[in-house]
């Protein structure tokens, strides 16, 4: 009774930021969230990249997703695949820093029409990384609610052109895939990021390709600090 009357005087979301800092308490959890703090994979990728065995990798992913840091989507490419992506209100303080130097961040989507249109022009306006996008099956024209999504929020749009991969692509580039179908379709590119963002074209809503926005600014907020030109005195 004595516990649960000081329980009850705790502050608001004192016992929520317990089960986090309880979940990172253990170095192979905290593996698990330092790689997925820039981009989404799959468990079998985590498991490799980590060394991991499948059932106690599939033992730290349920606790991780029980403290409400790590959650699960399933591939819009392969569905029998999920992806595991972090939700960032649950670290809110975990920043990146200094994390990587490339001389140029290329956004791919199976088209180029959106999303990595998208990504493009955030990147554009909040580093001074150059950067690019292209598609692996890029679609004629960029899709019309992603020029005006871009407008809604002070970017234009309006001269961007789609672009193969293979002529946009040079050596040392980061790539960063925005949608599933273009990280499965990369399996040779082993040095990418993958953000695993819903295809709002699916849809074709002005509040999906909105919400696609919202979930690129997160995650280019996120990369941006992490990012060095590759020119630059250590």
């Amino acid at each position: 009774m004595i516990i649960e009357s000081m329980i009850a005087d705790w502050p608001s979301g004192t016992a929520d930021r317990a089960r986090v800092h309880a979940a990172l308490g253990e170095p192979a959890r905290l593996a698990v969230v330092d790689l997925l703090l820039l981009g989404d994979a799959s468990p079998g990728e985590v498991g490799r990249r980590l060394g991991l065995p499948g059932n106690l990798l599939a033992h730290h992913v349920k606790l991780l997703e029980q403290a409400g840091i790590v959650r699960r989507s399933r591939s819009e490419g392969d569905r029998r695949r999920t992806y595991l992506r972090l939700r960032t209100a649950a670290l809110a303080d975990l920043v990146p820093t200094g994390v990587r130097r490339a001389p140029r961040v290329v956004f791919v989507c199976s088209r180029n029409s959106a999303r990595s249109q998208l990504a493009a022009a955030l990147w554009h306006r909040r580093s001074r990384v150059p950067t690019a996008s292209a598609g692996t099956r890029p679609a004629d024209r960029v899709h019309p609610l992603a020029v005006a999504t871009a407008r809604a929020h002070g970017l234009s749009l309006t001269r961007a052109r789609t672009h193969h991969l293979r002529d946009v692509l040079r050596p040392d580039d980061l790539v960063v895939a925005v949608c599933d179908s273009a990280h499965e379709e990369l399996a040779d590119h082993d040095d990418r990021l993958h953000w695993s963002v819903p295809d709002p074209a699916a849809a074709g809503t002005p509040d999906a390709f909105d919400a696609a926005y919202r979930d690129l600014a997160d995650r280019v907020d996120r990369l941006v600090p992490a990012v060095h030109p590759a020119t630059e005195d250590s």
